[in-house]
């Protein structure tokens, strides 16, 4: 029996794209709002991913963030873009928006990679770091495309993610956290006896506070997009495993309702909204180790926001002018 204020799915339509032709198929049925998307939330939601794509780029040229965090958020909105297209179409004409789809982050995740294992190297080991890291995403593109295991390239982006990200708090707690960077009371005197240049105790303390408040805040949108990651890949697995079961469920309770249980589109929206944490985490730390904390600020009021690291001073032009 439908739900309250709903309306019973309607026949799939000839499809404007058919017949399907792609590899893969998700658990969301084909054709059945608009003959002219194959599957429409699975569509729909990549959305988010270009208009946050184009929303940090944007960002990035704004406040002067590095280069490398441009061609990231560049990377995550071509993910989206081609994950629009081919579950639009579900031909095998757009097997590499598939594999582009498939893939996920892998490549946004190398860029990250780059940019947090070249940072303060010489121009060889960046070259090479960059070549290596080049090669992985071909390797794991090409060899998954020989496969066509979902579980290697599931496999491969965890175990890629796994390394950047613990890599990343470990460079965070390094940089930030007082008793690491050598900020104590202990430090500072040892200093002083070598003749090194030493903070005032008031200069010190302030950044102490700072630090620790930030740190606060950067583990806090860690643990919130790791929850996001997870999440979404807990859903699309279960999507994955019950689909038939899914499927009956969506028809007894209707539209609009039945949307919640697509779980291929939460997985979209879910990693979309992970991946862009990790990004503007990264580009908050990089301000970080270039010791410009006070320079740039988080802008997250609720954890629903979208997040974003503006200049101090453009921040304040803005207050000032409202």
């Amino acid at each position: 029996m439908a739900w309250p204020l709903s309306f019973p799915y309607p026949h799939a339509k000839d499809g404007y794209w058919e017949p399907v032709t792609s590899t893969l198929n998700w658990c969301e049925e084909d054709y059945y709002a608009t003959p002219y998307a194959a599957e429409i939330v699975n569509t729909l939601t990549n959305l988010m991913f270009m208009w946050l794509g184009v929303q940090g780029i944007l960002s990035c040229r704004r406040n002067g963030h590095d280069q490398i965090f441009s061609v990231a958020l560049l990377g995550y909105l071509v993910v989206g873009t081609g994950s629009f297209f081919f579950h639009s179409t579900l031909k095998c004409k757009s097997y590499p928006m598939q594999l582009v789809d498939e893939l996920s982050m892998i490549y946004t995740t190398c860029l990250m990679a780059y940019a947090l294992f070249s940072y303060s190297r010489s121009t060889t080991v960046r070259i090479w770091l960059g070549i290596s890291l080049a090669s992985l995403a071909v390797f794991i593109t090409l060899y998954y495309h020989y496969l066509q295991d979902p579980i290697f390239h599931q496999n491969a982006y965890a175990l890629l993610t796994t390394v950047v990200v613990l890599r990343s708090m470990y460079t965070m707690e390094v940089t930030l956290r007082p008793k690491w960077r050598h900020s104590t009371e202990q430090d500072r005197l040892e200093r002083q006896k070598k003749g090194l240049p030493v903070p005032t105790k008031e200069r010190q303390h302030y950044e102490n506070v700072r630090d620790i408040k930030m740190l606060k805040t950067m583990w806090f949108m860690v643990t919130y997009g790791l929850s996001m990651f997870l999440g979404g890949f807990l859903i699309w697995n279960l999507d994955n495993i019950f689909c038939s079961e899914i499927r009956q469920m969506r028809r007894k309770i209707g539209l609009p309702w039945g949307l919640l249980l697509e779980g291929h589109g939460w997985w979209h929206v879910m990693t979309g909204i992970g991946a862009y944490l990790y990004i503007v985490w990264g580009i908050w730390l990089r301000h970080c180790l270039n010791n410009r904390q006070d320079e740039y600020h988080l802008r997250w009021a609720r954890f629903w926001h979208i997040p974003d690291v503006v200049r101090v001073s453009d921040l304040t032009q803005t207050k000032k002018s409202t």
